[in-house]
């Protein structure tokens, strides 16, 4: 494979040797009115200058390094700093409590964590408990115990460190969402990651004159890969912090943005924004924005038909996709299938598919079975998870613990989860987390907690409490009890009714969906 693809670090160098002068990167804050922006020179010097920096302090390839910031220039500078030095960048989920972070350092084992200073309090709350050696904080209020990133790479050359590296190596531990509830880590080498720009770009086609808004979190194995196409071909970005129907606009406007990457909460605001009129579309320039597509949740057939409505030559794509499979393309829809809105689609370019049983065997056509996908981008394994990862690798194909069906033209629609990952506004909740909380309350008998659609967010947390002898409860307590949960975790529907379970104790999930989700209608197109 070396032949065909290069790693993601020599892609950005590449970039800045073939167009140094050129965009890179702008960084909007429409909250401060404040725009910055970087050429591909200036963004590989700070690469290179922060990759000098973990040398120094001892990081070498094979070290793990855990990387907690918020989206910005900065957060890909670090990200590609840590790559240059052949260590295994570790990003987190920005919305991971001190527990989590303090979880995750203690699977990772990381020499070194680089974080923004608005997660001070959650590290101090876990500092004595991470076995970590050096702190580096970006920011100006930094706490006592690091080092300020801005100061350390005034004093660091823009030498590129000589790493020698294989596309087999480790290149990014991901924690993702595990049937436990615990973040599972994935890890994912360097041939994984140059397969995510090959894919994305065959997919959209970006060229030198694309612009990619890019809104989602980078942590994500989601915006990033899809930010990928555009850097594969040295064509520049804009990270906008902050979503709003109104500054989703005046990026594409004012930046020239022609590829707008979506969740369906954010496509719903700026529709219902337009069909009111608070929103006109002869306000902003946007006769260049050419593509607009969705990915990390279910996308209602009826959202796609009504975004034509007011784009109608505007293309669109379904992204399908998991951390396991370094994020979406192995299997998306095309900007050419619009009529098959409702699927997820087909094999993604250099990908391959099958939808088995039981067994293992290929199922007839529009017979359910489990998806598989397999590719460069499947993960190398469930780090220090052998047995997870002997259940989900077989012979290359990832089983993906999806239930799909395909048509007669092989187009793949996703009939439900056999994880029980609940995905609102494209976060992942974790049910037993959300159980073992609410298991907590001296009132609650049992508890089980169920994603039922929503069309605004994919779907919403519901929680079917079964209320202990002897005591009462209501739906004000528990929203109440509940403000306690980060609020991404926090249940929205609240049922009263007995959690019924098999008899080896599991609860009966698709029973309680049946019942009040109505998810055999949800999908329907």
């Amino acid at each position: 494979m070396s032949n065909v693809y290069i790693h993601i670090g020599e892609m950005l160098a590449r970039n800045a040797r073939m167009y140094p002068n050129d965009l890179a990167l702008v960084e909007r804050i429409p909250a401060e009115k404040k725009r910055v922006e970087i050429t591909w020179k200036e963004l590989d010097d700070r690469v290179n200058r922060f990759s000098q920096v973990l040398w120094q302090k001892g990081i070498k390839k094979g070290d793990k390094v855990v990387h907690f910031m918020n989206n910005s220039i900065d957060w890909l500078a670090a990200y590609f700093g840590i790559v240059r030095t052949g260590a295994w960048v570790v990003p987190l989920n920005f919305r991971f409590t001190g527990e989590d972070v303090a979880f995750c350092v203690d699977v990772a084992e990381p020499k070194l964590m680089i974080f923004g200073e608005e997660f001070s309090p959650r590290i101090d709350s876990v500092k004595d408990r991470l076995q970590v050696k050096d702190f580096i904080c970006v920011g100006s209020n930094i706490p006592a115990y690091t080092e300020s990133y801005s100061r350390l790479l005034d004093g660091a050359p823009s030498l590129p460190l000589e790493t020698p590296l294989t596309f087999d190596d480790p290149c990014g531990l991901y924690f993702t969402s595990g049937t436990t509830g615990q973040p599972k880590p994935i890890l994912l080498t360097h041939r994984n990651m140059a397969s995510a720009c090959v894919t994305e770009n065959a997919h959209h086609r970006q060229t030198k004159k694309d612009n990619f808004i890019l809104i989602p979190p980078l942590y994500h194995t989601g915006a990033k890969m899809h930010w990928f196409g555009n850097m594969i071909v040295g064509a520049p970005a804009v990270i906008l912090k902050g979503v709003s129907p109104e500054w989703i606009l005046e990026a594409v406007s004012e930046e020239g943005g022609t590829i707008v990457w979506l969740l369906v909460p954010w496509a719903q605001d700026i529709l219902l924004k337009l069909d009111s009129g608070e929103l006109k579309k002869e306000d902003y320039k946007l006769d260049q924005w050419r593509l607009m597509h969705i990915g990390a949740q279910p996308v209602p057939p009826a959202l796609i038909r009504h975004w034509k409505t007011h784009f109608p030559a505007m293309d669109y794509d379904t992204n399908y996709g998991l951390s396991e499979s370094t994020g979406p393309g192995c299997v998306h829809l095309g900007m050419e299938n619009i009529h098959k809105a409702g699927a997820i689609g087909r094999p993604g370019f250099n990908w391959e598919t099958r939808i088995v049983d039981e067994d293992g065997k290929d199922v007839p056509e529009g017979k359910t079975g489990e998806l598989l996908v397999r590719g460069d981008g499947v993960m190398k394994e469930y780090y220090k998870n052998p047995e997870a990862t002997t259940k989900s690798l077989k012979d290359g194909w990832l089983y993906t613990g999806d239930v799909a069906k395909a048509d007669e033209d092989g187009f793949i629609f996703l009939v439900d989860r056999v994880k029980d990952v609940i995905i609102t506004g494209g976060e992942n909740v974790y049910p037993v987390e959300v159980e073992d909380f609410l298991h907590t309350h001296p009132a609650v008998k049992d508890v089980a907690a169920i994603g039922i659609p929503d069309e605004r967010l994919g779907e919403l947390v519901a929680i079917i409490i079964e209320v202990a002898p002897g005591k009462t409860l209501s739906e004000e307590e528990i929203l109440k009890f509940c403000e306690q949960l980060p609020k991404y975790r926090r249940p929205r529907k609240v049922f009263f009714d007995q959690v019924p379970r098999n008899p080896t104790g599991k609860i009966e999930k698709p029973k309680l969906r049946k019942k009040y989700s109505g998810i055999e209608e949800a999908f329907k197109l």
